[in-house]
């Protein structure tokens, strides 16, 4: 089931590069460690919210032919879409401080000067 999307902000040149949401299942613990289950859709958006693309929706399609993604599951993913799509929209969500994230940086000076 699918109850979040995870948003990474890749930096490049300290500044930010994209927005990135990876449509998963929850990760669970296990004797091993975690199990992940990454159901392969993306979404890729321009830094200025303005643009955006789905990633790697055929890959996705063959997953579905398969039946490793099920109509349930499939539903959830649909909805998930368009959750975020709204917040995109709105900028409301992990998007109404897109400014602030965009501006922000690792404090080097504590990062290299240890515990």
């Amino acid at each position: 089931m699918v109850q979040r999307a995870r948003f990474l902000r890749p930096r490049r040149r300290h500044r930010l590069r994209n927005w990135y949401v990876n449509f998963e299942h929850p990760a669970t613990r296990t004797e091993a460690g975690f199990d992940t289950f990454d159901l392969t859709v993306d979404l890729v958006i321009d830094p200025g919210l303005d643009r955006f693309a789905w990633k790697d929706e055929d890959e996705y399609a063959h997953l579905r032919r398969l039946g490793i993604v099920t109509d349930a599951e499939h539903r959830e993913v649909e909805l998930a879409r368009g959750q975020v799509l709204a917040m995109l929209a709105d900028r409301n969500g992990v998007f109404a401080d897109a400014e602030a994230w965009a501006a922000w940086r690792w404090p080097l000076e504590r990062c290299l000067s240890g515990p």
